[in-house]
């Protein structure tokens, strides 16, 4: 009899553990997009969808209207009226920014404005705002607006989109309300440009053929390399022929919190250390494609 407490205690042990819970199976970011239903996908408007024509391949811009409605009236503008077609990437320098337009200020401007006044950051504090509980060096608040990164200032009440890889933005002058045709994509995080100049959308396909673009200076005359050359740009919803319609995946949905979790924190195998942060230029949204309409 005197064993039995013992085989008790063991018994009790072995009870414990097999009643005890096993740790939840984290999920990797690939599998969460594996699981994702269509609600949890936004469809890109095509007249906020912009194509870039060159001649090694397309580049689509997802254009932001929320936060620089100006903005994108302009280059829809410009657009509409052929202002780019047969220019150039003529400024294109190596991690730093792709730019492209009218390097001599020749061409003549109808209906988009000579000038315009700088959209660096918005008020709205109706505005829906996806936050990011990480720090960040350069905003007081990062997230995302429109599933797009953004940042934002609770107490001015302001947001802005942010200088990630593949930041659609326009070129000024030294004086804030100078932009007017000239336009850049970061080809890396820009982020000391934050609130200096206007970003109003973002790259989401065909970022390669950018990073492939040949190296130039900005040209002295016109004898000098002008780089490769725009052959055409086209707002999609002006397109006539089928061009792809894109989504994104919903910053709105809890979704988007679990996938941003994900890549804060990563569950694969590979990864013996986790830092619990997430740099929001690090978190490229996904996109995917829809059948033509």
């Amino acid at each position: 009899m005197k064993f039995l407490p013992i085989i008790s205690a063991a018994a009790a042990v072995s009870i414990s553990f097999a009643n005890a819970e096993a740790p939840p199976v984290r999920k990797s970011s690939g599998e969460i997009l594996a699981e994702t239903s269509a609600e949890d996908w936004r469809a890109i408007p095509a007249d906020e969808t912009l194509l870039i024509e060159l001649e090694r391949g397309t580049i689509t811009v997802a254009l932001s209207p929320a936060l620089a409605p100006r903005h994108v009236e302009q280059v829809r503008r410009l657009t509409r009226e052929g202002f780019y077609d047969g220019l150039s990437f003529y400024r294109v320098i190596d991690g730093f920014v792709a730019q492209g337009g009218d390097p001599f200020g020749e061409r003549k401007i109808r209906k988009a404005k000579k000038k315009m006044k700088a959209e660096f950051e918005t008020a709205g504090n109706d505005i829906a705002f996806s936050p990011l509980p990480d720090s960040d060096g350069f905003a007081p608040s990062v997230g995302f607006v429109g599933s797009l990164p953004a940042g934002r200032d609770a107490e001015k009440g302001t947001l802005w989109h942010l200088h990630c890889a593949g930041a659609f933005a326009f070129g000024r002058e030294d004086g804030a309300d100078t932009a007017s045709t000239e336009f850049y994509v970061a080809l890396q995080p820009q982020r000391y440009l934050d609130r200096n100049l206007t970003v109003f959308g973002r790259v989401i396909d065909g970022m390669e053929h950018l990073q492939a673009l040949r190296r130039v200076s900005p040209p002295e005359t016109k004898d000098d390399d002008l780089g490769e050359t725009i052959i055409r740009m086209r707002m999609a919803s002006d397109s006539e022929a089928p061009v792809a319609a894109w989504e994104i995946l919903d910053s709105a949905r809890p979704v988007f919190a679990d996938f941003m979790e994900a890549r804060r924190n990563r569950p694969e195998s590979f990864f013996h250390y986790s830092a619990d942060h997430l740099d929001v230029c690090q978190a490229p949204v996904p996109v995917r494609q829809r059948s033509a309409e």
